[in-house]
């Protein structure tokens, strides 16, 4: 049996080498084919089971080192693209500091070359975020300059371009119909506030046009409110009057105040334009705000290059008339006759006025009598004052030129007003403790929840409002009062603490981020370097979070 298998082991082999001949192959053609067989032929046992381990070995190490150079390359990676972006930022400084000293070609060159550099860039997260946000930000300085070279910022042409479309003539119309005594009795009461306000546009080197968005805001009236809250000329909720400097008590509430309201809108809407760089979307987000037109912008995906008419149909309602009906107001008192208007203004003026101190309560409507003198412009002068009656404490009241001689001789002659009934809310702020806002109570809510939702105890709410503890809020609680802490309440704490805040430490100033804030533009609206405003808030990165309070340092 054994010389037979060999003998067929034999044939076989033959055939093998026969075939080979046959085919014209030769050894190196052999290996190359790889016969299962062959390998077997021509293989010692030792190498059949050695080979394979010998191969595995070396792959291994390979792999650890090839995935270890990956990870070292990922790093240095980021770390490239880290350093890109500080040096977009450092080029964007330089193309700040071109803007500043009027030279746009070098701005431009830098905002080019800023962009470019920013294409280089295509990392993570993280970096993709702080790409979209850079993007937007060079967006927005390409689009100031070029509005820039279209015309001034102040004089008689303007950025703002005098647009005729279907929307601007639809609000003409509303004018000349529906809203006709509207818009020729806010045009009558603007001539008293313009010398004053077209001042303070011109000094502020903004549009002149400017002028004219109390008319589409409130009418020219210094009390309109709003069912937003919104006070004043230039309709400043609490929280944007707060931020411009706009102080309030129960005397007082600066948002009346023409001079002062004027100057806090002009610092908003520059600090707008810097933003969006286009006075139409400036305008719109005035109305609703900043951060929904940035919402908008980021959502439209169209390199950001975007203006009021691209963004329009995504804005709200009220917003997308707002600007049609402020281009509609241009259109009018430019040319009143061609859309068949007789408007009149008053040559009265608040530019004209003394300021005395007072240190008693007077009804403006005494003052007003004593010194024969209309009441309704006394109230226009000292419009801040809440109740028209001056506080109980030094104020600076304001009377018409060449009056203040007669206001001196009648002032011991103005009776002492009573101090005017202060509502609980009021009387509880004027004395330093809290005041409160209201919270609609919703199906399935309690004290706990609402508590918790507005981070305050759930003593304090049962405390003021007539709830059981014992019990859930009944279906018929339609509203809760809801006790937060006013601005006095701090001042207070703070004096008790003896100051020790950093918002007064020295000469050190704290800002807080909201959303849509940058390390760039919070460093060029304070006026402060990059490099310094990192290092006063040990900032590693440009990278800053919602709701951080920074460190502002002086120049100097």
């Amino acid at each position: 049996m054994r010389k037979e298998k060999e003998y067929d082991w034999s044939c076989g082999w033959l055939i093998f080498l026969i075939l080979m001949v046959c085919f014209g192959l030769g050894p190196a053609d052999m290996a190359e084919a790889q016969l299962p067989e062959a390998n077997v032929l021509f293989q010692s046992p030792h190498a059949a089971v050695s080979t394979p381990a010998a191969q595995a070995g070396p792959s291994a190490d390979s792999a650890a080192r090839e995935g270890q150079n990956a990870a070292e390359e990922d790093a240095a990676e980021v770390e490239e693209e880290q350093d890109l972006m500080e040096n977009v930022l450092a080029i964007l400084e330089v193309a700040d500091n071109y803007w500043k000293s009027g030279d746009i070609e070098n701005t431009l060159n830098e905002l080019d070359k800023a962009y470019a550099l920013l294409l280089d860039t295509d990392g993570d997260v993280e970096i993709a975020r702080q790409k979209d946000d850079l993007r937007l930000l060079i967006s927005q300085r390409i689009m100031a300059v070029y509005s820039s070279r279209q015309g001034p910022t102040n004089g008689k042409a303007s950025e703002i371009q005098l647009i005729m479309n279907p929307d601007v003539e639809k609000e003409i119309r509303s004018f000349q119909g529906p809203e006709r005594e509207f818009f020729t009795s806010s045009y009558l009461r603007s001539g008293l506030y313009r010398e004053l306000i077209v001042t303070e546009l011109k000094k502020a080197g903004v549009p002149e046009e400017l002028f004219w968005l109390p008319l589409v805001e409130s009418g020219f009236k210094v009390s309109a409110y709003s069912s937003a809250r919104a006070l004043g000329l230039w309709q400043f909720i609490p929280s944007t009057g707060y931020k411009f400097g706009l102080t309030r008590d129960e005397w007082v509430d600066e948002r009346m105040d023409v001079l002062k309201s004027t100057r806090a809108a002009i610092a908003y809407l520059k600090e707008l334009h810097a933003m969006f760089g286009d006075w139409l979307t400036v305008l719109a987000a005035y109305n609703c705000g900043e951060g929904r037109v940035l919402r908008v912008i980021s959502s439209q995906r169209i390199n950001y290059f975007d203006r009021f008419w691209d963004l329009y149909s995504r804005l709200p309602h009220e917003t997308a008339r707002y600007v049609p009906r402020f281009l509609a107001t241009l259109h009018i008192v430019r040319n009143p006759a061609k859309y068949g208007f007789e408007l009149q203004t008053t040559t009265d003026t608040l530019m004209n006025y003394e300021t005395v101190k007072v240190g008693k309560m007077m009804k403006l409507s005494d003052v007003s009598s004593r010194m024969e003198v209309s009441e309704d412009y006394i109230n226009v002068l000292n419009a801040e004052l809440r109740y028209k009656i001056t506080p109980d404490r030094e104020y600076d009241f304001k009377v018409p030129e060449g009056s203040l001689q007669k206001f001196q001789l009648v002032y011991n002659d103005i009776p002492v007003a009573e101090k005017p009934r202060l509502s609980y809310a009021d009387k509880r702020k004027s004395a330093g403790s809290s005041r409160y806002i209201r919270h609609r109570v919703r199906p399935g809510e309690t004290v706990a929840s609402i508590a918790k939702r507005y981070r305050v105890s759930r003593q304090s709410i049962y405390s003021c409002n007539r709830i059981n503890r014992n019990k859930r809020l009944s279906q018929q609680t339609r509203y809760v009062r809801i006790p937060i802490y006013s601005a006095e309440t701090a001042a207070a704490k703070q004096k008790t603490t003896g100051g020790k805040n950093d918002s007064t430490a020295g000469s050190t100033k704290t800002y807080k981020v909201k959303k849509g804030d940058t390390l760039f533009a919070i460093a060029t609206r304070f006026n402060v370097p990059v490099a310094k405003l990192k290092q006063a808030n040990r900032l590693k990165t440009n990278e800053i979070k919602y709701g951080t309070t920074l460190k502002i340092p002086t120049q100097g």
